[in-house]
């Protein structure tokens, strides 16, 4: 089964084109303009083995914010396409990843049911244009597009690049088990049977 899509978005103040392979080597290929969100795109693609191909073109003049969102939304709809039916796969992910003295746990459910829970220390949660509030924005459009319930906890950490880091990775790996088939599950699994 070919687990792949492409999805294009043009608006006023983005242009986003995204590649992407389910069932790839964890190749990525990432330029979006803003360097670290590279970076974290990039540690996504790895650890959940997705090939992975994002342009994005952004007003980052004005701020990273439409950038991030935009990068989200598309990556959501990328997954919601490559997924289809979403007939026999585990549907749950969950994986807890540690980066230096920053832990990450990150639990998916892809039931349709779009859903964000961010939960980061207190100590290091930005307002406005800090990367751990732009990323937050980013999570709710890519869970929002890709109909996945996404909780995101990190209990304790003080770099917020360590932080952000763990929450990337672990993202992909979470979202890698709960795509991955299981021969046991012949439709989707639910007890309503559809999701």
């Amino acid at each position: 089964m070919d687990r792949t899509a492409e999805v294009t978005r043009k608006t006023k103040e983005t242009v986003i084109e995204v590649k992407l392979d389910i069932d790839g080597q964890g190749k990525t290929d990432i330029a979006t303009g803003i360097p670290f969100f590279d970076h974290m795109l990039t540690l996504f693609g790895v650890h959940g083995f997705f090939d992975l191909h994002i342009y994005a073109k952004g007003d980052i003049a004005v701020d990273f914010h439409h950038t991030m969102e935009d990068v989200g939304l598309v990556l959501g709809d990328a997954f919601e396409r490559a997924l289809g039916a979403r007939k026999g796969i585990k549907r749950y992910g969950h994986a807890v990843t540690p980066m230096d003295e920053a832990l990450a746990e990150v639990a998916i459910d892809l039931s349709k049911r779009p859903f964000l829970v961010y939960n980061l220390p207190v100590a290091v949660c930005g307002c406005g244009d800090s990367f751990i509030a732009l990323a937050k924005e980013f999570f709710r459009a890519f869970s929002t597009r890709g109909g996945m319930n996404l909780h995101i906890n990190v209990n304790y950490g003080e770099n917020e690049h360590h932080i952000i880091e763990s929450v990337f990775k672990a993202a992909g790996r979470s979202l890698d088990a709960a795509c991955q088939f299981d021969p046991r599950i012949a439709d989707v699994l639910s007890t309503k049977g559809a999701l």
